[in-house]
């Protein structure tokens, strides 16, 4: 059994969420879900997710691509929540960030992000920032 596990805040959840997780999904038999608490995502954005933590895991937890969602607190811990899987997928916007936690058992694949689509994005749409 190959097991996935990917991490991401997921707030408005949209079409390219669904795409990399079912991408990441297709590479092995068990897919696992970080999903960013409020407070890593604040040390990553510089803002708080529009949904809240329990609104964010309700909605990965329903995908039936998804076998498994666990809180993700902190980036630093990232190879210890890897711990047990064979495949780590990631953003490519990410891309060189954590090949430091590649080993003989854990691959580390940056997979390209959905064109023209991400909550930065769909935020500035929301306010009107551009058309």
């Amino acid at each position: 059994m190959v097991r996935i596990v990917t991490f991401g805040t997921f707030d408005l959840f949209h079409i390219g969420h669904l795409k990399m997780l079912e991408r990441a999904k297709s590479l092995g038999d068990f897919l696992a879900v970080g999903v960013s608490s409020d407070e890593l995502n604040v040390q990553k954005k510089n803002r708080l997710p529009v949904y809240s933590l329990e609104e964010r895991i309700a909605i990965i937890k329903a995908l039936k691509c998804v076998d498994e969602v666990f809180i993700e607190h902190s980036l630093e811990e990232k190879s210890k929540y890897c711990e047990g899987f064979d495949v780590f997928v990631i953003g490519n916007d990410w891309e060189g960030k954590f090949d430091h936690i590649k080993t003989e058992k854990l691959d580390v694949i940056y997979m390209p992000r959905t064109p023209e689509i991400s909550t930065t994005e769909l935020i500035r749409k929301i306010r009107g920032e551009y058309t």
